[in-house]
């Protein structure tokens, strides 16, 4: 028996014998409003349990480089992690999470229970086998928000119709969602020179990438010609994905707010919150809070699902929640895990404002009614594509993020160019991984 194995075998022992003596947990997570709503959940299991629960949240900014860094060492901070969608082809090859499989099936909880597209992301590795190690914990798509106040007004309406030919309305294309940003991109309203809309753009961490492929994937972007082959020739360069790029670089070049040179998260919230941009994209995620602040919120603001051009499609973002193999308190961690998995207690975690990803909640008939963003939201979750899920990840994401904003914000060479290099870096790392 492997040590992996023993120590599973042992806190599923520990679990079905009855509950641990009251232990400190600590759970890490990136810092932003979803983990607030969790610290608020997660007074119920402190309460249940006897267990106490500590939090170590990071600023997105440096959550993959401070966690990663963790699970490399076999640090013990961590008992339960909730780490991001693309790390759990690297938790599970290098023995960083627990395999739940068996503890799922002692205690009765079923993956059917939670939503296929997050089961898939969050949950497998390989991808689609049933090997599970993480529960899904937080659905999470790349989705757009707008001044509703904005686009009702008669004369911006009148002068949109004048301009472009056609009412304005949500955009139904990713080409519609350019021309209504490149039609704001400078207009005055209210005395305020505006602009069309805050894309990602950043270059230290992810976000580039994710705003790119929020366009690659809508124009039909494959990572590979067949799934596992590795095989990125003519797919990962294929002429739509060209012309996607060269799209992102139009409406970086023509309808974004001056300056806007590596904005993500923070940046695309700020620009939105404070009166600059008509349109801004960013996680489902930030949606709660958005629809809350007194300024631009209520009223004022509306929400709509990454438009298609090719077809459907929206970047993933998510994360399952997983128990830490270098923990010395899994017993506890997974009944944290069971306790979370309850139908009543992901309806609680929708109504403080985390994202549920089962179907108890998501398919209750009332749920599309339950939030302005809630429809759009499932609708997203329908389309999702990831990132690689490959151990080698962080190489993977490093190779595209100096591509993209080279290309897109440095104006460096063409979009095949870029896409061409792309694929040479990658080859290399799948090369050295022993996988081409």
């Amino acid at each position: 028996m492997t040590v992996r194995k023993y120590l599973a075998a042992t806190a599923l022992t520990a679990v079905v014998a009855g509950p641990a003596l009251a232990e400190d947990l600590t759970l890490c997570w990136a810092a932003w409003d979803p983990a607030n709503a969790l610290v608020e959940l997660s007074k119920d299991f402190e309460a249940e349990s006897g267990h106490s629960m500590n939090f170590e949240f990071v600023p997105w900014p440096n959550f993959a480089d401070r966690m990663l860094n963790e699970l490399n060492s076999g640090g013990k901070l961590c008992d339960l992690l909730i780490g991001d969608s693309q790390w759990i082809g690297g938790g599970a090859e290098n023995g960083h999470y627990v395999k739940l499989n068996d503890f799922f099936d002692a205690e009765g909880i079923s993956m059917d229970d939670f939503a296929p597209a997050t089961v898939y992301a969050y949950a497998t590795w390989p991808k689609g086998e049933p090997n599970y190690y993480a529960l899904p914990a937080m659905g999470d798509a790349n989705g757009w928000f707008y001044r509703k106040d904005w686009f009702g007004r008669d004369d911006v309406k009148a002068a949109f119709k004048d301009e472009v030919g056609r009412d304005l309305a949500e955009p139904k294309t990713q080409k519609e969602l350019l021309e209504i940003a490149q039609f704001f991109q400078g207009r005055e309203i209210d005395g305020q020179t505006v602009y069309g809309a805050a894309i990602f753009t950043e270059r230290g961490s992810e976000g580039i990438t994710m705003g790119v492929t929020g366009a690659l994937y809508p124009w039909g972007f494959k990572y590979e010609n067949t799934p596992g082959s590795y095989d990125m020739e003519g797919a990962v360069n294929s002429p739509e994905a060209v012309e996607a790029l060269e799209f992102y670089k139009e409406f970086y070049k023509t309808a974004t707010p001056p300056g806007y040179t590596n904005s993500y998260m923070g940046e695309s919230l700020d620009a939105f919150k404070s009166g600059q941009v008509a349109m801004a994209m960013n996680w489902f995620a930030f949606f709660p809070g958005l629809y809350a602040d007194p300024n631009t919120g209520g009223d004022k603001i509306d929400f709509f699902v990454n438009p298609p051009q090719n077809q459907p499609g929206s970047t993933l973002g998510g994360q399952g929640i997983s128990v830490v193999s270098y923990s010395d308190k899994q017993d506890a961690a997974l009944e944290y895990i069971k306790w979370f998995a309850q139908p009543e207690v992901q309806q609680k975690w929708w109504d403080l404002g985390g994202y549920s990803a089962h179907n108890a909640v998501l398919n209750d008939p009332g749920f599309k009614d339950s939030a302005p963003f809630a429809g759009d939201f499932l609708q997203a979750m329908e389309n999702v594509q990831d990132f690689w899920q490959e151990p080698a990840y962080a190489e993977l994401l490093l190779a595209m993020q100096k591509r993209m904003h080279d290309y897109v914000v440095a104006d460096q060479g063409t979009a095949k160019e870029a896409l061409d290099l792309l694929i040479e870096d990658w080859t290399e790392v799948f090369e050295d991984e022993g996988k081409l």
